[in-house]
């Protein structure tokens, strides 16, 4: 009886460990962020939030609705109920009180989401051209240079981008193939290979800038973009997702665009749109991406064709 009491706890455990395992870190951490929201939310009007019922959710929505997007509420209505189900607890999201209540939300609010701003071609060129301005160091101008050029020119989500090892790249004749071991539409690691060609010109070229980095830096394995600690001297910590972000609006700064609309989202779009605007179909953009639908990739499609494909062209005034 004892063994068989001890054998139900390592199983309890063991199931409790996989479904954690079945989301990615960051967004475990994402979902509890937003449950502690909810949980302060709760505590204030003395409510219960774990277990928790419909009422209370469609109230903490509608207290949401003020000052958040409708995208918002919908990621928030996910975190509660995953973390219910990670603590054993059914959360009935799909109840009238919860549907009906983000349908009234979303007719009064609207449903248009403004994205940030892609970065785009002249944005780019007037990026690397302020870094090859600056009064520091080669090496640090190599790296961020490096970092804004693949980070676009593979169409990266910033964590997949500072997740990149010396392992993963592959030097070949027609340009640069990277291993991208697991993305975020890519839970279970299958991986999936993004190839940079080389660009006619140099001075905006990813893969020329990527190898001008790792001979001056000296990398040959582990993480290629890494952290730099007082002066110029290179350490072997990867850099965080949140310092792509940084570095981007730093010389957005310094070239005197602002940057306020911007994010570490904006290289990935921007790469989107501007493939859009050079005439590449939808398959050859999500074939370096990595989207796994077509809805957002033809909405950067349709933007970059606002005027391309205008009707009022066809008029003559």
């Amino acid at each position: 009886m004892r063994e068989l009491t001890t054998d139900l706890k390592s199983l309890h455990e063991a199931t409790l460990n996989n479904l954690k395992s079945s989301k990615a870190n960051n967004t475990l951490r994402a979902y509890k962020s937003d449950f502690k929201d909810f949980g302060a939310f709760c505590a204030k009007n003395g409510l219960n939030s774990l277990p928790t019922e419909p009422k209370i959710v469609s109230l903490y929505l509608t207290h949401l609705s003020k000052n958040s997007k409708i995208s918002t509420l919908r990621r928030r209505l996910v975190s509660i109920s995953i973390i219910h189900k990670l603590k054993g607890h059914y959360l009935d999201t799909k109840h009238p009180i919860i549907v009906e209540n983000l349908m009234g939300i979303r007719r009064i609010k609207g449903s248009i989401q403004k994205g940030k701003k892609p970065l785009l071609i002249n944005h780019l060129k007037l990026i690397i051209n302020v870094i090859d301005e600056q009064k520091v160091d080669e090496i640090k101008k190599l790296r961020d240079k490096s970092i804004i050029l693949i980070g676009f020119g593979g169409g990266f989500r910033r964590t997949e981008l500072i997740s990149i090892d010396h392992e993963d790249l592959e030097f070949v004749p027609e340009g640069l193939k990277i291993t991208i071991k697991r993305s975020k539409t890519d839970q279970y690691g299958e991986g999936m290979i993004k190839g940079l060609p080389y660009f006619n010109n140099e001075i905006y070229c990813p893969v020329k800038s990527l190898q001008k980095w790792l001979e001056i830096s000296k990398i040959k394995t582990g993480p290629i973009f890494r952290r730099f600690s007082k002066g110029s001297s290179l350490t072997d910590k990867r850099l965080t997702d949140q310092s792509v972000v940084l570095l981007m609006k730093k010389y957005l700064n310094l070239a005197g665009i602002e940057n306020k609309n911007f994010a570490g989202h904006s290289l990935r779009s921007g790469f989107a749109t501007v493939a859009a605007e050079s005439g590449a179909d939808e398959r050859s953009i999500m074939a370096m991406t990595g989207h796994k639908t077509t809805q957002m990739v033809r909405r950067y499609i349709r933007e970059a064709n606002i005027f391309k494909n205008n009707a009022l062209n066809k008029i003559k005034i």
